[in-house]
């Protein structure tokens, strides 16, 4: 990976490889602060699914945490989407409507 603040090219395809981390993104556009909580509801994914790759796409700074806020004696997480690639937007365009072929387990 090239650093915290920017992925390469390569991370960048891992990371969109992934059906549900393109769906993620793709809630996520807007550039509002969402919680792993709230996307899996959106979603209809469990939270702990979710969270993951959450976690994976902060770790290619993809994402990026923006906040920590106590809920019901629990802390939620928030996120808020942090690419600038134009071209990466144009990859979840392109996949907006992901089949199942396109799924991948990584």
């Amino acid at each position: 990976m090239a650093g915290k603040d920017k992925p390469d090219l390569q991370a960048l395809l891992t990371a969109l490889k992934h059906k549900l981390r393109r769906r993620i993104l793709r809630v996520m556009a807007d550039g509002e602060p969402t919680s792993p909580c709230e996307l899996s509801r959106r979603l209809g994914e469990s939270v702990s699914n979710v969270s993951y790759h959450v976690r994976v796409l902060a770790e290619y700074a993809i994402v990026e945490s923006v906040e920590d806020r106590q809920v019901r004696g629990a802390t939620q997480h928030f996120y808020r989407f942090s690419l600038d690639a134009e071209w990466a937007r144009k990859v979840l365009e392109e996949f907006e409507e992901d089949s199942p072929e396109q799924d991948d387990e990584s």
